[in-house]
């Protein structure tokens, strides 16, 4: 039996893959220099670092969407991860891009969230923008916390005792444009992006009627005719459309069509599903909770883990932030438990 070396994973990228892929012997490589895997292409390596961080364990106890679910089959941001993660390389396979750095990025692109999802990353914006003396209501306030942002840090700095993950420009690049304004450099990162929000506008849905706060029947029928009438439905539409697109357009697209039915379909859940009374009950809860936490480790940064304060540089709103969005809901509210609730028993 042959041993399949680093040397022969790169010859089978060159000979498989399209001119326009990401080859992972063709990178401008790491930050810091190391020995080359013996088994391992580069951006197979980077894959199992993330998998292996204390970042990555910790997002199967952080929410999606559903604070306060009550059943096992709801997704959190680690069933979200692997499904994001499986979307992206059935496209990166289908157009015959780098599935595995597209599966390197996947997996690490939520590691920067905060406990109780979207909330808390709402929450810990307005609380730093308190602390900096900036508008919580201003658009600079947003600005403060990014989720895609502080997973690059976690694969940077936070991860490593401090050290990071010593990943390649093109996965550190694609997790840092997964959102927002900026697309990434290569088209699997790209691919990320959009197998992003296939994932989430899915799920949502389908976590959504779980919870019983929609059924099938509610979503616009425009989108059904569209993308199909369900779940599965939708995502084989979307999927199969980005192949399509991308291949004749020689980027990531979508068709302008379906694009504009997924996009119909997040508005909808905005207005019907993460402003529902069964979410915002929890958000008010949750974003109290955050907020909190942070005042009082600001008021008392000795009791962050030394860890968090021997990378912050002396910054104790950066310590408290690197602190409190690696916690997971349940630690978060453990905290909380053990600080306050016990002083509650004497008022």
């Amino acid at each position: 039996m042959r041993i399949v070396t680093r040397g022969d994973q790169q010859f089978r990228e060159h000979e498989l893959l399209s001119p326009d892929a990401a080859f992972s012997d063709e990178s401008d490589g790491r930050d810091r220099s190391s020995d080359p895997d013996f088994l391992r292409n580069d951006f197979q390596r980077d894959r199992d670092k993330i998998l292996h961080t204390k970042s990555f364990r910790r997002l199967s106890h952080k929410t999606q969407v559903f604070l306060a679910a009550e059943g096992d089959h709801f997704r959190t941001r680690l069933t979200h991860t692997l499904e994001v993660s499986q979307i992206a390389r059935t496209i990166a396979r289908a157009l015959g891009l780098n599935e595995d750095l597209a599966e390197a990025i996947s997996l690490g692109h939520d590691l920067g969230h905060t406990p109780f999802g979207h909330t808390g990353e709402d929450a810990l914006c307005r609380a730093i923008a308190r602390v900096r003396g900036v508008d919580p209501e201003s658009p600079e306030a947003a600005a403060l916390y990014r989720h895609n942002e502080q997973s690059l840090r976690v694969v940077e700095t936070i991860e490593n005792g401090g050290r990071g993950l010593n990943l390649m420009p093109e996965v550190r690049d694609g997790i840092l444009c997964h959102t927002g304004p900026v697309r990434a450099e290569t088209l699997e990162g790209r691919i990320v992006a959009v197998a992003d929000r296939i994932a989430y506008v899915n799920h949502d849905i389908d976590d959504a009627i779980r919870a019983g706060v929609l059924c099938e029947g509610d979503l616009p029928p425009s989108t059904h005719e569209v993308l199909g009438c369900d779940h599965s439905s939708r995502i084989e539409t979307l999927v199969v459309d980005a192949v399509r697109t991308s291949a004749a357009e020689d980027d990531i697209r979508l068709s302008p069509r379906v694009w504009d039915a997924m996009a119909e379909l997040r508005e909808f859940l905005f207005d019907n599903v993460y402003t529902c009374d069964a979410v915002m009950e929890e958000v008010a809860k949750a974003m109290r909770l955050i907020d909190v936490l942070f005042s009082y480790y600001i008021e008392n940064p000795g009791e962050i883990p030394v860890e968090y304060r021997a990378i912050s540089e002396g910054d104790d709103v950066r310590a408290a932030t690197d602190y409190i969005a690696g916690m997971t809901d349940r630690y978060a509210k453990s905290r909380f438990q053990n600080l306050f609730e016990p002083h509650s028993l004497h008022v």
